[in-house]
């Protein structure tokens, strides 16, 4: 009998999430990341966790995964951090 894989979840890490009990939001970070760093290059990571949501946060809206992934598509914030060359010229 063959396995479906999903495209979007490959490794079913972000289905297996929704599935453990008691799962906090390190854990979903973790397994977050992992997921994330399997997106192949050039693929869209954002529409991929849209869909995610889609998928999984209407049903299942407090749970940590949820926040994870609609953390993942706010915009990362600036720290104003500058390194190399450019924080050493003024």
């Amino acid at each position: 009998m063959p396995i479906d894989i999903d495209p979007i979840d490959p490794k079913g890490l972000i289905r297996e999430s929704y599935r453990i009990d008691g799962i906090g939001l390190p854990e979903c970070r973790s397994i977050f990341l992992d997921w994330a760093i399997s997106v192949p290059v050039g693929e869209d990571s954002t529409a991929r966790i849209r869909t995610l949501l889609t998928r999984y946060g209407g049903d299942h809206p407090d749970h940590p995964m949820t926040n994870v992934l609609t953390e993942a598509l706010s915009p990362a914030e600036k720290t104003g951090r500058r390194g190399g060359r450019a924080a050493r010229k003024r």
